[in-house]
Parts: structure tokens; sequence; C-alpha cells
């Protein structure tokens, strides 16, 4: 069973989350900021992160940073799923190693369609 890591200070979008890739047989790990997540992810190696980019404490972007500094997190999937969608954002994104961008609201459909074709 895959593992993924969301990451967002929204409750609702965590839930609404966890149900869709809990529903389609994902173990879900739940943070509620990007200093959280980077615990939890340094606790359990996740096989994809999805995040959010505004959040307190530490935004997405720095969180993905973060996680590239670290050897188990050099190639695992991370995608954001933020309601930003400026150009230079997401080259921001991709410069600090994200593998995709998705824009909230978002599909459970087309966000499971996307994991399919990240996660082996």
């Amino acid at each position: 069973m895959k593992t993924i890591l969301t990451v967002d200070d929204s409750p609702s979008i965590r839930q609404m989350l966890a149900y869709v890739l809990s529903s389609n047989g994902y173990h879900v790990i739940e943070a509620g900021d990007g200093e959280e997540g980077l615990l939890l992810a340094k606790e359990h190696q996740a096989d994809l992160i999805l995040t959010d980019q505004n959040m307190p404490k530490m935004d997405g972007i720095a969180l993905i940073k973060a996680l590239r500094g670290l050897p188990a997190y050099r190639h695992v999937p991370i995608m954001m799923l933020t309601t930003e969608s400026s150009p230079a954002l997401k080259q921001q994104g991709r410069e600090a190693g994200a593998t995709g961008w998705m824009v909230k609201p978002f599909d459970p459909e087309k966000l499971l369609e996307m994991l399919k074709k990240i996660l082996p």
C-alpha cells in the first residue's frame, strides 16, 4: 500500500483528501503545516507528498526545499495542491523540486488519475 503525506492548514481539505485517497487504497498521513509535514516525513517514509503553498510556519515551497535536502526524499514525487496559479510561483515550485502543480478546488478523479501516472 502506497503512503501519501498530505500537508494543508485547512482541516476540510485534509479531510477530503484523506477520504478520497484512503477509499482508493492509499495510506494517508496528515499534517497541518509545513513544519509538521517535515517532521512526519522524517518519521514515516511517504511514497508521495501533496502540499499546499500558503500555510503558517513553513510554506509549501520551503517544505519542498527542505524535503529535497533529505536523501530519502530526493526522488519522491511532491505535488503542489494550492489555490495559487501564478506562473512565477509555479516556476519557484519547479525550481524547489515540485513534481507537479494542481489548483484547488481540485477534481478528485483528476487527482487520482495523476497519482496513478506518478506512482508505479
